[in-house]
């Protein structure tokens, strides 16, 4: 089952993208339901990830981009596990939900090294061996985006097999994608670059990896952009599973794509 927080259907400014969302959904033929309770619509965030044994890891969910504005910090366990009954291992570590991508089989992670900043009073090897164990996979770390405020892993690669990892596409010799796309590859993994473009320092409009994927579909974000269809083209050339493009705008501008606005139960 597929969640949304309730505020992406109730808040005015993402009415918009919100039709656009659910109708792609309804058509679809993929059951979603609404989480209450939320202090903004960032499931993937807040929320427990879910490991390939099934069990739920709750971490620490104060990142530093939002040391400022408490008032938009969900507690998982303070805010919303009362909705729920399924049990829950509770970790100290601070880490947002976007910074963990899982491989299929959820046997490997791909974390940005924004997990250090975030625990800076954490000795880095044994905060990696502590990962590994809490999420029962290969922890692979990343370099993340400076520019990005959240640092998540999950707008700069994703896994399109156990053994082959998307990333995005720029035209910067020796930037940052080059230097992941380097690391990776060393680490055995082949490499396909996926469309992308950098709109802002704060905008999530250009990141076509975050995709929201489900047993049958990829559900790809578009923005209005000329690059819309050479995304749309790159994925239902490297996907097996039916594209559904969706139009977002006020979701994009707010500094995330479809991964990010939901959670899978």
């Amino acid at each position: 089952m597929l969640y949304f927080s309730s505020q992406l259907k109730t808040d005015a400014a993402y009415n918009t993208d919100a039709e656009n969302i659910f109708s792609a959904f309804f058509d679809a033929g993929e059951q979603f339901d609404f989480i209450h309770n939320t202090k903004d619509i960032w499931m993937r965030d807040y929320m427990p990830v879910k490991t390939k044994s099934e069990k739920f890891v709750s971490f620490r969910y104060e990142p530093g981009y939002l040391k400022s504005s408490k008032e938009f910090r969900t507690d998982y366990r303070e805010d919303i596990s009362f909705q729920f009954n399924f049990p829950v291992t509770y970790s100290t570590i601070n880490l947002d939900g976007g910074n963990v991508v899982f491989s299929p089989s959820k046997t490997r992670a791909i974390i940005s090294d924004r997990i250090f900043s975030e625990n800076p009073a954490r000795d880095k090897d044994n905060l990696i061996k502590e990962l590994s164990g809490l999420l029962e996979a290969e922890v692979i770390i990343i370099e993340s985006l400076k520019s990005d405020f959240t640092g998540h892993a999950d707008g700069m690669a994703r896994f399109l097999d156990e053994h082959t990892v998307l990333l995005n596409k720029t035209d910067f010799k020796n930037g940052l994608e080059q230097r992941q796309a380097r690391a990776l590859k060393g680490l055995g993994f082949s490499v396909i670059k996926f469309p992308y473009y950098q709109c802002g320092t704060k905008s999530a409009e250009g990141s076509y990896l975050n995709y929201l994927e489900t047993a049958s579909h990829i559900f790809l974000p578009i923005f209005g952009h000329e690059t819309d269809n050479v995304a749309l083209s790159t994925a239902k050339r490297i996907f097996c599973k039916e594209i559904v493009p969706i139009k977002i705008h006020s979701v994009a501008n707010d500094g995330g794509a479809l991964n990010c606005i939901s959670w899978e139960k």
